[in-house]
């Protein structure tokens, strides 16, 4: 989504007042990395492991609206900063190149996600709602959502990791080995996630709010119906959509209607209450809650709660 000017206007003048501040040489952290959202800050935090040597920050606060995100002026001042900025690339994040271009003299490395996978458009499946765009013949944007796929979260985890030994190779062999210990956790979800759809009884999902499973669905095979395309600015979809969305989990038999993490599920639950279905969260990622992130939950951990519900949702 498009960033307002005047705060980005706001944010580099503040910037630009702002001096570099020189890491402290008594500090444990021999590292500084900035992540916007929550997947590559769990990627970060599990290549780091319990070295001590990564001071960690994600910008995005636990319980936010990752498509609205904005950054703030001690936002843009701990990337400047930090010796390793970690975004994703897309629209949500057009404002990135504005604040990394106004800070030639800082020695930050930005790493973008959607430059470490192949990446794929939104698309606009049947029932969906149409987006309203002032251009008619506009391109459909970029899908964002890359870390959906558990052999994309491989790939960037081990370009993290990689990175963050060549920024600190006293730790390098400690990085390398969280992160294949993390992979591996990543890999037996995938040979999961594939053994559960090679067995299933059907290869459709529904799911009653916006998509972010593009690239997860690409890599398994499995078709899909939503309300809306993954970064939607609508929330209030028509009534021929909701009406195909009820008409398609009746004559599918669906089992399951599913929405995202931090979603109101409204209009799951309009769906739900008129066919009879249950809803359940299928996780994206994009965020978790104060408490999940507290508690120290992982991209694993949700991925494992998704195989679960996808053996229910696909029989």
């Amino acid at each position: 989504m498009k960033k307002r000017i005047s705060l980005l206007l706001a944010c580099l003048l503040i910037l630009s007042l702002t001096p570099l501040m020189p890491a402290a040489a008594e500090s444990t952290p021999t590292l500084s990395i900035v992540a916007t959202i929550f997947p590559q800050y769990d990627f970060v935090r599990a290549v780091a492991g319990d070295t001590g040597a990564v001071a960690l920050t994600m910008l995005l606060k636990p319980g936010a609206e990752a498509h609205t995100y904005e950054p703030t002026p001690q936002d843009i001042i701990s990337i400047r900063n930090a010796d390793l900025f970690i975004y994703v690339g897309g629209e949500s994040d057009a404002w990135v190149t504005d604040i990394l271009a106004s800070m030639p003299d800082s020695k930050v490395k930005a790493l973008k996600l959607t430059d470490m996978v192949p990446t794929v458009q939104e698309e606009h499946v049947q029932g969906m709602e149409a987006e309203p765009t002032a251009d008619a013949n506009a391109s459909p944007e970029m899908d964002e959502h890359v870390w959906t796929s558990p052999v994309n979260a491989i790939a960037m985890v081990n370009v993290i990791s990689e990175e963050m030994c060549a920024l600190d190779t006293a730790h390098a062999d400690a990085f390398r080995a969280n992160a294949q210990a993390y992979t591996a956790k990543l890999q037996s979800l995938d040979a999961a996630f594939r053994q559960v759809v090679s067995t299933a009884k059907r290869t459709e999902l529904i799911f009653g709010d916006r998509f972010a499973q593009r690239y997860f669905t690409k890599e398994y095979g499995l078709t899909y119906y939503a309300a809306f395309p993954g970064c939607s600015a609508e929330t209030e979809p028509s009534a021929q959509t909701v009406a195909f969305l009820i008409n398609k989990v009746e004559q599918d038999q669906v089992p399951l209607i599913l929405y995202p993490e931090l979603s109101t599920h409204t209009l799951a639950d309009t769906i739900s209450e008129a066919t009879g279905v249950p809803t359940h969260i299928f996780y994206a990622c994009h965020n978790v809650t104060a408490d999940e992130f507290a508690a120290g939950k992982t991209v694993v951990d949700y991925l494992t709660d998704n195989l679960e519900t996808l053996k229910i949702a696909l029989n």
